[in-house]
């Protein structure tokens, strides 16, 4: 039996599942969002610890085994949010900055200025973004100047959330390259913390986690923390890279799209890889799990607000109850009648990368009702993702075939008939929507020799298939309106 943990932006899920990759057992909660200022978003590193703990109990409950009986538990979690503890104590010592805030921009900006973009994407990949972490921990040893000399005397600690849970778990400050390959302060090419990139962003590296492969050991669970599980904590990865793995995305050239919060559009690209020198506009390089000595690598195409501006729909406007609304109500349309939704909450990710960019809704009459800001938002998922996987084709040099999907807006067959129809390309959702938990079951599974790569790639099954029913005239012509509409969010707010 392996649990696997998927804490997310919103809440986590765990799962327990058996030896052929069922999950037997599940148990999900959902925790508190901060807002204390516009553009900033932010957790309860403690409430997050919590709810992962009380939830993890509840699905071994839930699928009636003891967590003494447990094998192993693999961890998949949202990335680049940063978390602060005492490790002495294991209390945090500030909220959590979350992978959405993006309270860094002028700092990104000043450094661009500076001339320090080109160096940070060659060794990492990435653009200069307040999405990634090592702006949030300058940020954070900027306004807490008790932080940066609790850091230097390793009385404070760092970490993605995956570090915090491991630490909770097992007592241990480690990580894995797929999350450290999402802070800005970690080289593709040595595979290792940089400490060039550590010293401009100011963070002392021994408050750094160290780096251990995605598949193997990262310590065993603390008598007590779990009930009377002592099993291994055997496979890590970011929630994307893990997808990726829960799809059965093994081999180069092989990729999906995660609808979560976010989206996230990943492309295998094997483990050739020069230290992310091969960069595309729009796109990142990204670590998708080592094994070993062997690193596997990705293009990632980051999309920030698909399920979050639902959840927006929800609870900022209150114009529904629950998500599952969305669907009846955008088919209730027999067009979108020119309304868009661009839900630039955060600013815009891939391929824009404009943190000034914001919210905006346009082509609204008298006329407009609930299901016209439904249905734009459902378009706006299936936009951005278009969006994404053009930038991907054009790194790739080759049209798209197909797209996996996953995650829990592939329950909405509308949205997944209208993605397709816009790609002009077959939709494949999976058995098991939520492949991201999956992914670290495999990982875990994988670690401890429960499973092989093989097994992992046998297990995966198709549920649906949404083929493309739209004419491409009519496909061209909704994308330039929703493409006239982005225009309009592009860079509203003024650098600080």
């Amino acid at each position: 039996m392996i649990l696997s943990i998927d804490q997310g932006t919103t809440g986590t899920t765990c799962f327990v599942v058996d030896a052929d990759g069922e999950p037997i057992g599940r148990a999900y909660r959902e925790f508190r969002q901060h807002f204390p200022h516009p553009g900033w978003v932010e957790h309860d590193a403690g409430e997050i610890w919590a709810v992962t703990r009380r939830v993890a109990l509840e699905a071994c409950e839930d699928a009636g085994v003891d967590p003494a009986d447990l094998s192993a538990i693999g961890i998949t979690n949202q990335r680049e949010t940063i978390c602060v503890w005492d490790p002495a104590t294991g209390e945090p010592l500030h909220r959590a900055i979350v992978w959405q805030d993006r309270r860094t921009a002028a700092m990104c900006d000043g450094l661009r200025a500076a001339g320090h973009e080109p160096r940070v994407r060659e060794r990492t990949g990435l653009v200069l973004d307040p999405y990634f972490s090592a702006t949030k921990i300058a940020w954070l040893l900027e306004d807490a100047p008790e932080l940066r000399e609790r850091a230097r005397r390793g009385t404070a600690v760092f970490g993605t959330v995956d570090s915090w849970l491991l630490f909770k778990l097992t007592g241990e400050h480690v990580t894995e390259p797929s999350n450290a390959s999402r802070t800005m302060l970690y080289d593709l090419a040595t595979g290792d913390w940089d400490d060039e990139l550590c010293a401009l962003f100011g963070v002392p590296r021994r408050a750094l986690p160290e780096i251990r492969p995605s598949i193997g050991g990262f310590g065993r669970v603390m008598p007590g923390v779990l009930g009377d599980a002592s099993c291994p904590v055997a496979g890590v990865a970011g929630d994307q890279q893990a997808a990726l793995y829960g799809e059965a995305c093994l081999d180069r050239g092989e990729g999906k799209n995660t609808f979560g919060t976010g989206s996230f559009v990943l492309l295998n690209t094997g483990t050739e890889q020069d230290g992310g020198r091969v960069l595309h506009d729009g796109l990142i390089t990204t670590v998708a799990w080592q094994i070993g000595q062997r690193t596997v690598f990705a293009l990632e195409a980051s999309v920030f607000a698909t399920g979050a501006a639902v959840q927006w729909l929800r609870d900022g406007l209150g114009i529904i109850d629950s998500a599952g609304e969305t669907e009846a109500l955008a088919a209730s349309l027999s067009s979108n009648d020119g309304v868009y939704l661009v839900p630039a909450f955060a600013g815009l990710g891939a391929p824009h990368w404009d943190p000034y960019a914001r919210g905006t809704v346009v082509g609204l009459t008298r006329g407009a009702t609930r299901a016209h800001l439904a249905r734009a938002t459902l378009e706006a998922i299936a936009f951005q993702t278009l969006d994404a996987v053009r930038a991907m084709e054009a790194a790739a040099g080759e049209p798209l075939r197909v797209l996996k999907a996953d995650g829990g807006a592939t329950a909405n067959r509308w949205l997944m008939q209208f993605q397709a129809d816009v790609l002009g390309v077959p939709v494949v959702v999976p058995a098991i929507h939520e492949t991201t938990a999956l992914g670290a079951a495999f990982l875990a599974g994988v670690g401890v020799g429960a499973w092989s790569q093989r097994d992992v790639t046998r297990t995966w099954r198709e549920a649906a298939r949404y083929e493309p029913r739209m004419g491409a005239d009519e496909a061209r012509e909704l994308h330039a309106g929703w493409q006239a509409a982005v225009e309009r969010s592009l860079r509203q707010v003024a650098p600080d």
